[in-house]
């Protein structure tokens, strides 16, 4: 079987140029940025803000297992079978972070006929954008720590540092450290940590800003710590918002690649779902829906973490939700999520195991882990379509029973997918029931319920998040976020939108508790201001904003060849 590196570069590409007029972007309003990538001039944004907007669906999943359910694959493998069947579709999807794909992950720009291309520059710098929001926060920091080192007039107590540093990697080293030591003209001593890039608020506000006015109006909003007299300092306090904008006026620009079989396709930005936000930009909705009929966007890891966080945070502050809901699933998540392997949590089961026909572990993991996602999606109003992508391991029972699962949990439709061996071809099914879904939706008046209206009090939101969709029967706030909590409201910050941080293997905030726990009570350790974002981070359990690398990285088995030829990166 052919890799999905061997199987991109057989593919045949067509100039970016070609791609935009696609879309009816002409090459006046392409700013090229290598061999197969563009972005989109601002002047080509703004001329079509006021457009007629298309319908967005809105990819997710059950909780990922180790194996990866493809939900990035069906996004592409969609938006290709949407053009296949004679609609015009593109995707907007996130950037990947080099995190995971050195660490765990390898690559992410899709798989095997349902790819987007130029996939080694999209998995290693692409167009920069990380880069830019690791500078631009960074900045900041360093802005910060010479404001304290000059007379600090801002009166900042040293030991409430809200802004961290960060770096695109994954390294548990800089979780926590100490700077400025050495003396006195090497800065302030003080305690440090190190988030992951994805986990910025620079990044969350370059995903969730409508334009330039908005994205420099958020950085200023930034607090970045807490004076002596118990007063929030912001960027804008210390001089930083202004030079942070001008290291995110390009990065903000949307990027144009294509799919494997020439659709045009948009990435941009990159928060992760279990510690972000979890969904690409803002912006690229914007134009993605004025030139496109259909765009399938991806919100990260299982539906109780982006797709919810899409609802309450993206969806609330761009004001479009999703026409529909495409649920991705396997039999082989579902067969873990129903207790037929021997191994839970993060580590995978042997090959012979997954293999093994077993129908009604299949069955347990669907009545409670599938089930539970399509109640939770179908409650805010949007028609959930359950995909199930097949794998050559799944048997015709194990994938029958997945179907009717899907059916009596209440999903609009549900039909097999084999986008990763046909390409659009192997979406047609899906992209017919996106379409009947999505018109109906509309023909309806375009219902959305979320939970909670923007103005919920905080703890509310915490609540009803971890009792109506994780299945919590409450919650538990730690002295610290408690005291948290309360400067939080003091500070007028108390009906922000929150963004859950916790696993992403379980409903709760237990890795190994897989299916779908419930009466449990969840754990908030900590409660981040992120005020520019727009959203509190509510820290749940033991999850880090800084990964670590697992014991055999993904970078160990990757490699360039004498003629510049990466090796290993991909499957």
């Amino acid at each position: 079987m052919a890799t999905d590196l061997e199987i991109a570069h057989g593919a045949s590409t067509a100039p970016i140029e070609e791609i935009a007029w696609k879309l009816g972007i002409g090459v006046e309003e392409l700013i090229p940025m290598g061999q197969g990538m563009a972005k989109i001039t601002w002047e080509g944004l703004k001329s079509r803000f006021d457009q007629p907007r298309g319908s967005l669906i809105l990819v997710t999943s059950v909780n990922p297992t180790p194996f990866g359910e493809g939900k990035t694959v069906t996004t592409i493998g969609l938006t290709q079978a949407l053009n296949r069947i004679g609609q015009n579709a593109t995707c907007t999807i996130r950037e990947p972070s080099m995190g995971p794909v050195f660490g765990i992950k390898g690559g992410a720009a899709g798989g095997g006929y349902s790819q987007v291309l130029p996939m080694e520059a999209i998995n290693l710098h692409f167009t920069g954008d990380l880069h830019a929001v690791t500078s631009a926060h960074n900045l900041c920091s360093t802005m910060l720590d010479n404001h304290i080192y000059f007379g600090n007039e801002c009166d900042i107590d040293t030991n409430r540092i809200l802004w961290p540093r960060v770096i695109d990697m994954n390294d548990r080293a800089l979780r926590n450290l100490a700077i400025g030591l050495g003396g006195p003209k090497n800065g302030v001593a003080r305690e440090e940590r190190f988030d992951i890039t994805a986990a910025s608020e620079a990044m969350a506000i370059l995903a969730l800003a409508s334009d330039y006015a908005d994205l420099r109006h958020r950085l200023g909003e930034i607090v970045v710590a807490e004076s002596r007299t118990g007063f929030p300092i912001k960027a804008d306090d210390i001089g930083a918002a202004g030079p942070m904008a001008l290291l995110l006026r390009e990065a903000f620009l949307p990027n144009l690649v294509q799919t494997i079989e020439q659709d045009p396709a948009f990435i941009h930005a990159g928060p992760f779902a279990n510690i972000a936000h979890g969904n690409s930009s803002i912006i690229a909705d914007r134009i993605a829906l004025g030139v496109a009929d259909y765009v399938v966007t991806e919100a990260g890891f299982g539906a109780e973490m982006g797709a919810e966080k899409m609802i309450h945070i993206k969806a609330t502050a761009s004001g479009v939700a999703p026409d529909c809901v495409v649920m991705n699933v396997t039999v082989r998540s579902m067969k873990m999520h129903g207790g037929g392997f021997s191994t839970g949590g993060g580590k995978r089961p042997r090959p012979e195991e997954i293999a093994k026909e077993n129908v009604e572990a299949v069955r347990a993991g669907a009545s409670t882990n599938m089930a539970r996602h399509i109640r939770n999606m179908s409650r805010f109003g949007v028609p959930v379509i359950v995909s199930v992508n097949v794998f050559p391991t799944d048997t015709d029972a194990e994938i029958d029973v997945l179907l009717d699962e899907a059916r009596e949990a209440g999903a609009s439709d549900a039909v097999v997918t084999r986008v990763h061996s046909g390409g659009g071809e192997g979406g047609a099914d899906l992209a017919r029931a996106v379409v009947t879904a999505c018109q109906s939706h509309i023909a309806e008046g375009r219902p959305f319920e979320p939970l909670f209206g923007p103005n919920a009090p905080l703890e509310e939101k915490i609540l009803r998040i971890a009792t109506n969709v994780y299945g919590a029967a409450s919650i538990d706030l730690s002295p610290k976020a408690l005291n948290e909590l309360k400067t939080l409201q003091n500070w007028g910050y108390g009906n922000l939108a929150v963004c859950m941080a916790k696993t992403q293997y379980s409903f709760s905030h237990e890795m190994k508790e897989l299916g779908a726990p419930s009466g449990f009570t969840l754990p908030i350790r900590e409660l981040r201001l992120n005020a520019g974002a727009g959203f509190i981070v509510a820290i749940c359990g033991t999850i880090m904003t800084m990964p670590g690398l697992p014991r055999i990285p993904a970078g160990e088995n990757m490699d360039m060849d004498e003629d510049g030829n990466l090796l290993g990166m991909f499957r």
